[in-house]
């Protein structure tokens, strides 16, 4: 006959804490700490500027400038007037901004192949090196940290000044090369000589490590196998490093696709002359157009409008795309 057993619900606790090794219920009670009222005070204290800031400066910004693109905004930023959709309709019939738009689709159609091949090789040199590789990659990633406006600087005052002791011209005489006016020589156009070498400095070494990146993910097992059937160079490049890079490519070409549409900073100071601004500038971006045309001319619902219509512009472009390469589709 079986011992009876006491089942009171003291004698129940009194089993579960005989079982339970010393410290565990301690410890299990400490693994899940519960936030309390002065936790939640704390994140709100630390995170409120940020939003606040984030919220008004950007958000509240956005929403304003919507409504300004629908006003007749001249010399103040209030809304006024209602024009409806005049605005677009003045500026879409803008020649200036209509050649605006054909000069940064040049610009982009030769930037970006030029950036991606230029970043890509780069990629493919530095990975191979097996004895200072971080050197040469913090070398090349260097000039992604230096500011678009300093860079130009350098380029207008030091290497494309256009005097005799300009650095460009002094490389240039070594070969025999008359001094040249960079950026006011327009016939041929060889301000874009100074445009592409800056974009060129300043961009390729940080898409250089994207592709780097890319390629130290790839298994060298591939390779392994690959060399056993007899491949070796172009077939590796085609077979194995291209494909395996497609999500890398992909993202780099959105990446420089947005970059080159928002052109400015280069264009401007490039050839920004003081107080008659960049009204005379061989070559300008819709950005500096729009610039011009906001804070030069103060009218700011037509600025205002133009922006969206580059927003636009920017956000069909990148859909398009993504939708033709695939970008962001899940593995079949």
């Amino acid at each position: 006959m079986a011992p009876a057993t006491d089942d009171t619900p003291i004698s129940r606790r009194a089993r579960r804490s005989a079982a339970t090794p010393p410290g565990t219920a301690r410890t299990t009670r400490a693994a899940r700490p519960r936030v309390g009222r002065s936790g939640w005070i704390a994140f709100v204290l630390l995170t409120a500027p940020t939003l606040i800031g984030l919220g008004i400066f950007k958000y509240v910004a956005i929403g304003w400038s919507f409504l300004l693109s629908f006003s007749d905004a001249r010399g103040t930023i209030g809304l006024g007037h209602w024009v409806g959709l005049d605005n677009y309709r003045t500026l879409l019939a803008d020649q200036a901004f209509r050649d605006s738009l054909l000069q940064i689709l040049l610009f982009t159609a030769f930037i970006v192949p030029v950036t991606f091949a230029a970043s890509f090789g780069l990629a493919l040199l530095v990975h191979r090196i097996r004895r200072g590789r971080a050197l040469l990659r913090t070398t090349f990633l260097v000039p992604a940290a230096v500011s678009y406006v300093a860079a130009s600087l350098l380029w207008k005052m030091c290497l494309f000044n256009g005097l005799p002791t300009g650095i460009a011209n002094v490389v240039g005489g070594w070969f025999g090369a008359e001094p040249v006016a960079w950026l006011q020589t327009t016939s041929p156009p060889l301000y874009w000589i100074v445009l592409v070498t800056l974009r060129l400095w300043l961009q390729v070494g940080f898409y250089m490590v994207l592709f780097l990146a890319g390629l130290q993910a790839i298994p060298k097992e591939l390779y392994e196998a690959a060399a056993l059937d007899g491949a070796t160079g172009r077939r590796l490049l085609t077979g194995i490093t291209l494909p395996m890079l497609r999500n890398t490519s992909v993202a780099v070409l959105m990446l420089l696709f947005i970059a080159a549409f928002q052109a400015f900073d280069e264009f401007y100071n490039l050839f920004n002359s003081g107080l008659s601004g960049t009204g005379a500038a061989p070559v300008q971006t819709p950005l500096v157009h729009l610039y011009n045309t906001a804070m030069g001319n103060q009218n700011y619902g037509l600025g205002s409008a133009g922006a969206f219509v580059l927003t636009a512009l920017i956000v069909g472009v990148t859909l398009i795309q993504g939708r033709v390469t695939g970008f962001g589709r899940g593995e079949e």
